[in-house]
């Protein structure tokens, strides 16, 4: 499975209001904690790898309804146009064993991103508002395909410009990169 994503810099306040216009469907809201690991045999910041423990929560009105752990792997970025990368994602019961298992093995915590994120559907793609602790607003676009990249990537800008934003002002780094000090492409 590909991920294909591309995220910009925005202002939630008028990038919502495009997305009331365009009919998009609010899907749910959501805070994620992610813990990013060192790999104790590779340098995954070289590697452009990652691994990740994500704990969310979602939310109706202000009450928690739901509580996930996640862990996913995403490999390196496949083209230079777009986030699109090759990603591995299962359920964990226990977040806090999972994480006594990746010490155990030789991964070690290297960061934890937070953020809140309001995701809504539209035109078959999810748009996320997100809200980064230490970074700021963002919005990004993202589809889940086997095969058809590009078309994906196209399409994803499309959802952008319908939003009122500039595929060119995508940023490639990721939150952890951009935490971490990393440029951005």
């Amino acid at each position: 499975m590909y991920e294909v994503e591309v995220k910009v810099r925005a202002d939630h306040e008028a990038v919502r209001e495009r997305l009331e216009t365009t009919g998009a469907e609010q899907v749910n809201r959501v805070t994620q904690t992610d813990t990013y690991y060192d790999a104790p045999h590779k340098d995954f910041a070289e590697t452009d790898e990652a691994l990740r423990l994500r704990r969310e929560k979602r939310y109706e009105s202000d009450e928690v309804v739901s509580e996930t752990t996640r862990l996913t792997y995403k490999g390196p970025l496949v083209d230079e146009s777009s986030k699109t990368r090759r990603e591995f994602e299962t359920g964990v019961e226990d977040g806090e064993t999972m994480d006594d298992i990746c010490g155990a093995v030789g991964f070690e915590p290297a960061a934890t991103v937070e953020k809140e994120r309001e995701r809504f559907a539209l035109d078959g793609y999810t748009v996320s508002l997100d809200a980064v602790s230490g970074l700021g607003e963002f919005v990004e676009v993202e589809v889940e395909v086997e095969t058809g990249l590009d078309d994906a990537r196209d399409g994803a800008f499309d959802v952008l410009r319908k939003l009122g934003l500039d595929p060119d002002d995508q940023i490639r780094t990721s939150y952890l990169g951009m935490l971490l000090g990393a440029p951005e492409e």
